[in-house]
């Protein structure tokens, strides 16, 4: 029982140390309303359900994004998630670059989107079939799939 203790006192002591090394920033970035993507109620919502909270600057930060180790990683998802794509500054984005931006959500949102450690603890965001159609359909222009030749 002793050294249960001592095992936890240390595990304690560790964690509690864990809570100094820095982190990236947590931050929700001003948007200019102007630059967010324009789509219809319904699809909006499901995209700010699944998707906002790693790829916009409308973040909704997790009591656990402010205790390691789970800050490393939330904080790192959003940083890439917003490299990747930001629905916030979607008009800011040149023509082309949307077209690529859609061919990858298409994809993405069949094959590994939302990510499974984001669902673990916002299962509020898993996507029903549905919604992922509904999803392919506009990334697609309305075809329902991809054209490969276009690139």
């Amino acid at each position: 029982m002793e050294s249960l203790g001592r095992f936890l006192l240390i595990l304690g002591a560790i964690v509690g140390a864990m809570q100094f090394i820095p982190s990236y920033e947590i931050s929700n970035p001003p948007t200019d309303p102007r630059l967010e993507i324009d789509l219809p109620a319904d699809l909006k919502e499901i995209l700010k359900r699944s998707c906002y909270d790693c790829h916009s600057n409308g973040t909704r930060w997790p009591w656990y994004a402010y205790v390691a180790p789970m800050k490393w990683v939330v904080r790192r998802d959003v940083i890439e998630g917003r490299k990747a794509l930001n629905f916030s500054v979607w008009k800011a984005y040149p023509q082309e670059k949307r077209q690529e931006l859609k061919r990858k959500i298409f994809r993405s949102v069949a094959l590994a989107m939302p990510l499974p450690q984001y669902l673990w603890l916002n299962p509020e965001g898993e996507l029903t079939q549905e919604e992922r159609e509904k999803i392919r359909l506009w990334a697609s222009d309305g075809k329902g799939y991809l054209d490969v030749s276009v690139r």
